[in-house]
């Protein structure tokens, strides 16, 4: 009987690897402050956990799935393509147990030309494109798939646009793994074709483009990357349906959704519109949470807010730029390692910018402290967290007492 060489569903082996996930990512403080109503108090200082944060249903399942692939296959070469979620603490501890990442060349393609049918082969939460799939399998090896359900979920979306030939609409980041597997799904079809839209700013662009046309070199240079092999913006922008990267503002998505809308009722008229465009809202409904929960908390602001995540996160980042958006003086860190109590500064990623900075003196009069993560934090980072800023506060003997 041959192998089994595509799996999907787990190996049966989540109570074998649950005291490990235990050790490696759970955090009792977190479990302290959710008992009390997400909030605790310690001296002068108020910590305000929001109600959605951390982990989502998808991140965990593909963690806990590389955990057991491990154990299913101990011997054997064990191999990630590309990163298993944007956390550096959880990459890391699977590199310690052996995982080999696979990165993207030069050539913006990963490196397959050392497995073989011996490997096993873990696909990532964002899944992989249709080449990379078809790749693996010619390779023969075992390929272990944790694509997120929510994931799935938008490439069914736009596999029905390229079946019924709507240009697929992303918004989402066209460097973005998810995005790079989501936009490949089109080809599947002879006429797929896509577009990959940032924000607003480019959206308009192409709603500009829809109603005016003009000379194509200059949006076709501004897109190069962003569109479908030979995409013609004079013939593929007649017909187009809206998605998105799951993980993207879901308000910015939204908005996009309807001003393309808007444009096709202007171009075309209310009646028709409805043959040249379909919106459907794809966020995940954990990056929404996530994100209703911030929303929540800003009804009444806190001093200052930590949101703590991966800086290639997109649905971390997203976090820190709603809080921002409000006003909310807002530390995005990396990692609890980002907090020094030594010296009490913080190195962090300003919101908007590509590199990190470190502040001194960034507590200042605070007496209320806003703390999220992204989808991708596991709860241990959360907690070390709490525990660092309480160091740098001089309130290290006061957080253990209250906790007890």
């Amino acid at each position: 009987m041959a192998e089994a060489t595509y799996f999907r569903k787990g190996f049966g082996l989540k109570t074998a690897i649950e005291g490990l996930l235990s050790t490696d990512y759970h955090s009792r403080l977190v479990e302290v402050i959710r008992a009390r109503d997400h909030v605790l108090a310690v001296g002068p200082l108020t910590f305000r956990l929001a109600r959605e944060f951390g982990f989502c249903y998808g991140v965990d399942r593909a963690v806990d799935y590389a955990y057991e692939t491990r154990m299913k296959f101990p011997d054997r070469p064990l191999h990630l393509v590309g990163e298993i979620i944007h956390n550096p603490h959880v990459n890391a501890k699977l590199e310690a147990m052996g995982v080999n990442f696979l990165h993207r060349g030069p050539d913006g393609e990963f490196d397959f030309t050392r497995l073989t049918a011996n490997d096993v082969v873990i696909m990532p939460a964002f899944g992989v494109t249709i080449q990379d799939f078809a790749r693996l399998r010619e390779i023969g090896c075992v390929m272990v798939d944790t694509t997120c359900g929510s994931v799935l979920n938008v490439w069914k979306r736009v596999e029905s646009y390229a079946r019924d030939g709507f240009t697929a609409l992303i918004h989402g980041k066209q460097w973005h793994e998810e995005t790079k597997s989501t936009a490949s799904q089109v080809m599947k079809y002879p006429e797929g074709r896509y577009l990959v839209v940032l924000d607003m700013a480019e959206a308009r662009a192409v709603c500009e483009w829809i109603e005016q046309g003009g000379d194509p070199a200059p949006i076709t240079t501004r897109f190069a990357g962003a569109a479908s092999p030979g995409f013609d913006f004079a013939r593929d922008l007649e017909r187009v349906g809206l998605a998105n990267q799951t993980t993207m503002l879901s308000s910015e998505s939204l908005a996009i959704a309807e001003e393309v809308r808007r444009t096709m009722v202007r171009k075309y008229g209310e009646e028709k519109a409805a043959e040249h465009v379909r919106t459907f809202d794809t966020i995940c409904s954990a990056t929404q949470e996530r994100q209703d929960a911030v929303e929540l908390m800003l009804a009444e602001p806190p001093d200052l807010m930590i949101v703590v995540g991966g800086y290639n996160s997109s649905n971390t980042t997203h976090l820190a730029k709603l809080s921002a958006s409000r006003g909310v003086t807002t530390y995005h860190i990396e990692d609890s390692d980002c907090l020094d109590p030594e010296i009490g500064t913080i190195r962090h990623r300003p919101v908007g910018e590509k590199g990190e900075v470190t502040a001194t003196g960034w507590l200042g009069r605070a007496k209320s402290i806003g703390i999220t993560a992204g989808a991708s934090t596991p709860n241990n980072k959360i907690g070390e967290t709490i525990v660092r800023i309480c160091a740098i506060a001089g309130l290290a003997g006061a957080l253990e007492a209250e906790i007890q």
